[in-house]
């Protein structure tokens, strides 16, 4: 097998692994790990739009709306109106959200994840990990060339 598809297989695997693994730690705590990634991001950026949190999370808008309505429901976060425009609603996070369980998920699966490896290696990691992801932008176009 050629060093490419090595790799490719290998990250295959870490994305799966990794999914499986997050998804579980996740559900102890009552959530996906989409939803604790809403909840995380959202930390970061109280206030904002669903659409600018659609943007930070490069995800689709429709997608994260039916997060927002679940974890809304759940009693995660809230929306409440946006002074001068009564069509936006800003997005917060309520005391549950903030609880020191989903932030100790978040954090744990992190650490977990980059056990190990040294800090320069890490620094390499995500250099290399930023252009695949630039790359796989590209993939559905490059083959037919």
């Amino acid at each position: 097998m050629d060093s490419n598809s090595e790799v490719f297989d290998l990250l295959l695997r870490v994305l799966r692994d990794l999914r499986r693994s997050c998804d579980t730690g996740a559900a102890q705590v009552g959530l996906t790990i989409s939803r604790a990634r809403v909840i995380t991001r959202l930390s970061t950026m109280e206030g904002a739009t669903q659409a600018e949190l659609a943007q930070a999370l490069d995800i689709e808008a429709p997608t994260l709306k039916r997060h927002i309505d679940w974890l809304e429901g759940q009693g995660y976060m809230e929306r409440r109106s946006v002074d001068g425009d009564a069509r936006k609603r800003a997005l917060f996070l309520t005391e549950k959200a903030q609880s020191n369980i989903v932030r100790r998920f978040m954090q744990a699966a992190r650490v977990q994840m980059l056990e190990g490896i040294p800090d320069e290696d890490r620094i390499v990691l995500q250099r290399a990990l930023a252009k695949m992801a630039d790359n796989a932008a590209k993939v559905g176009d490059s083959w037919r060339q």
